[in-house]
């Protein structure tokens, strides 16, 4: 009876690393938007928490005012990462929080 059990949780744990492979490799393509100053500055970052784009609208630059634009694209890289991170947190939770792993909560990896 033990081995049964023991060749059905080993099939559940490949089922779930084959999920995972998949998962990450569809974050690598999912992309979130983080913006700041209203939308003057846009940050397109992936699943995998990669920059792939920075979209400065032409009124967030003032020659007199650089400080004012690096913050802003600060704020925006940091929203865009966030919002990666719960992507990536939020995938990874639906293959990881089907199965419960003795010892560990459910969604952990």
């Amino acid at each position: 009876m033990l081995g049964m059990n023991m060749q059905k949780m080993m099939r559940q744990m490949q089922k779930m690393q084959a999920d995972l492979e998949r998962v990450q490799a569809e974050l690598e393509e999912k992309t979130v938007e983080g913006t700041a100053g209203g939308g003057v500055v846009t940050v397109v970052v992936n699943g995998h928490q990669v920059v792939q784009e920075v979209k400065i609208q032409p009124e967030a630059v003032d020659p007199e005012d650089v400080e004012m634009l690096e913050d802003l694209i600060l704020a925006a890289i940091n929203d865009a990462m966030r919002k990666s991170r719960d992507l990536s947190a939020s995938e990874i939770q639906k293959v990881t929080g089907k199965m419960n792993i003795p010892g560990l909560p459910p969604g952990l990896i």
